[in-house]
């Protein structure tokens, strides 16, 4: 007979606590003990509760490999009739009767009755797990996953995402909290009062004006929003949002002119005034691009029975000398050149020249929101948490009112599948093949390439620590099985992508983890974050257009601006929407910020300890830089940076 110690963490979060009844058996070398009462005097498994037990083995089962934990329905028959019971056990802990503590880490929710087996809370990768017992249990957890969380495709040419029909189906360790979600849906429910008490949230016509928009505008106001409301008109500030907007992932070097964007010295010579030329400005690297020739020939929406129009631009930039603005040089609304195609100037009268930016402004709203934020910043990132989910055993030490509508974003997205490539999603390489290392000003790569810097450090010490060599990598079956799935199932075996489809060096590991964190967590934030920044002066970004593009200039007026712009109903629709996907409904993680702590050796706790501390060092230095601009760049200080993407 031996006795040992256990030790239970129960969860804080509301409902976390359990009247079920939990017993445990102790899966040793030599055998497996029968499952040992947890019962104390009262009421053991209260919200955040840490409690000791003492149970008795009858035989000695030997060195202890496995925890298995059951849960059953309480004994009284009141209690037994009520719904299943969850639970959300943070922890064991088993003394043996010699030898130090053993910590079986959970932070899992258990739902009704069933078993649960847990490991030793030593990260280890596959080849680390000598006993066939420990071997069999790896499998078996997958093969459990696999069948819970199984794949589908959503949409032709789309990554594939989970099978599940609705937010209710689905397991409650990947859904919201409690707390989370009840916010969510208070902040949503507070935003359409304040829209229908104002009488706009039904008004299907136009705008009267745009000072009757400032009515909308009230609605919630953030100092970004309001600086874009004050010079939304300037051309500074249309140019600097390619920089440190929503959307700062277009921008490139020209090195040359494409033949369908004809400009000439004659149309851009105001701006860059004399002794200087086109050619000139290009061989200097002074001249950028952001081309939405993606969106050319894209399906639209229908919004109150109007169809609505799109533009696939083409913006040329010039960076003055020094350290002076960027300045937008000319525009094309299309990427057919030709006498229905103006080219637009900032010498244009005024509304010719505003609508055009306007234009070029939706297109970035539909770019941003098709790619940028829906397939980058989620579709991938659920790709590579269900490939997780179902590849890596908790041990292992990784683990509606728009312009172009539904069918034109799914349209979007399958053609840009096509472009997508590695280097798109590896930041460092992003800012080389785009030419815009040394561009003055840009917020979002400074601190972007920061973030990155800091986070492949700390994976590069993770990996250092389980991975000794090469060899370990190749040979790790559930890395390589992890690997494998995000390619089929994210990239849908596209080779021309140049997504590894396995992985061969340490390095290349790091920088396989390094981009999936990244691209889940910073990269995220800084197209997310901002949003109703941007939006909240619909102007700023419209989501739709109701007439189209113009095709010639001179005929631009202050009644057809308006008329271009989304109707009330809509505008009041899509600001809420993006209010809503802004602002993090509470129970926020910050990146760097592991409150389950599945780690429980020393050595990756140091790097924890120095990833948060190089962190801290980062968010002291964006803080200062931010004190001395007008503009603070704040979607990329880590404490503002969700660990994962959470909303």
């Amino acid at each position: 007979m031996a006795d040992f110690r256990v030790r239970v963490s129960t969860g804080k979060a509301f409902g976390a606590g359990t009247w079920d009844k939990v017993s445990v058996s102790i899966v040793g070398t030599r055998e497996e003990s029968p499952p040992m009462p947890l019962d104390n005097l009262g009421k053991e498994f209260t919200a955040g509760a840490e409690e000791d037990f003492q149970v008795t083995l009858p035989k000695d089962v030997g060195q202890v490999l496995l925890l298995r934990v059951h849960k059953a329905p309480p004994a009284l028959p009141l209690l037994r009739s009520l719904a299943p019971d969850a639970w959300f056990c943070r922890w064991f802990q088993l003394t043996p009767p010699q030898g130090s503590p053993l910590l079986f880490p959970c932070y899992q929710w258990l739902e009704g009755a069933g078993s649960l087996v847990l490991q030793e809370g030593t990260a280890k990768v596959s080849r680390a797990d000598h006993h066939p017992l420990l071997q069999q249990q790896r499998q078996e957890e997958l093969q459990a996953r696999q069948k819970m969380y199984q794949w589908k495709a959503y949409n032709p040419g789309w990554p594939h995402c989970l099978d599940k029909r609705t937010v209710k189906d689905l397991d409650l360790n990947i859904k919201y909290s409690t707390a989370k979600n009840a916010n969510f849906y208070l902040q949503a429910g507070s935003a359409f009062a304040e829209m229908k008490i104002k009488g706009l949230l039904d008004r299907k016509g136009l705008w009267r004006s745009l000072n009757e928009m400032k009515r909308i505008f009230n609605f919630r106001k953030t100092p970004a929003a309001e600086h874009a409301f004050e010079h939304w008109q300037e051309d500074a500030f249309f140019t600097s949002q390619f920089l440190n907007g929503l959307n700062p992932v277009l921008i490139r070097r020209c090195h040359y002119l494409p033949k369908n964007f004809p400009v000439t010295d004659a149309m851009v010579a105001s701006v860059l005034g004399p002794g200087t030329s086109l050619q000139a400005e290009l061989e200097k690297g002074s001249l950028f691009l952001v081309d939405h020739g993606i969106l050319s020939g894209i399906h639209t929406n229908v919004i109150n029975g109007k169809p609505q129009f799109s533009a696939a631009p083409m913006t040329l930039l010039y960076q003055s000398p020094g350290c002076g603005p960027l300045l937008p040089l000319a525009i094309q609304l299309s990427q057919s050149p030709g006498p229905n195609s103006p080219i637009f100037l900032p010498t244009d009268d005024k509304w010719d020249w505003l609508l055009a930016k306007t234009w070029v402004r939706n297109a970035e709203f539909s770019f941003h929101e098709a790619l940028t934020h829906l397939l980058h910043s989620h579709l991938l990132p659920e790709v590579f948490t269900l490939a997780t989910l179902r590849q890596l055993p908790h041990c292992h030490p990784l683990f509606k009112s728009t312009g172009i509508g539904i069918e034109g974003f799914s349209e979007l997205i399958q053609r840009n599948m096509k472009q997508l490539n590695y280097s798109l999603l590896c930041l460092p390489e992003d800012i080389r093949t785009r030419g815009v290392e040394d561009i003055p000003g840009y917020y979002y790569r400074d601190d972007g390439m920061q973030i990155w810097g800091a986070v492949e450090r700390f994976v590069s010490e993770i990996i250092g620590i389980y991975y000794p060599s090469d060899e370990c990598v190749q040979d790790d079956r559930e890395l390589q099985a992890w690997v494998r799935e995000i390619f089929s199932k994210g990239f849908l075996n596209q080779e021309s992508s140049g997504i590894p489809s396995s992985l061969e060096t340490r390095e290349a590991l790091v920088r396989y983890v390094t981009m999936v964190i990244f691209n889940c967590s910073a990269k995220h934030a800084a197209v997310s974050a901002g949003q109703f920044d941007s939006c909240a002066w619909m102007p700023n970004l419209p989501p739709s257009m109701q007439l189209p593009p113009p095709t010639s200039k001179g005929l631009a007026t202050r009644e057809g601006f308006i008329a271009t712009l989304p109707p009330v109903n809509a505008t009041c629709d899509v600001i809420i929407a993006l209010w809503l996907l802004s602002k993090e409904p509470g129970d926020q993680r910050p990146l760097g910020t592991y409150p389950d702590e599945h780690f429980t050796e020393e050595a990756p706790r140091r790097s924890i300890a120095a990833f948060q501390s190089h962190l801290a060092q980062i968010s002291r230095a964006i803080q200062e830089r931010n004190r001395g601009l007008v503009l603070p760049y704040t979607y990329l200080d880590p404490p503002r940076i969700e660990n994962s993407v959470s909303i």
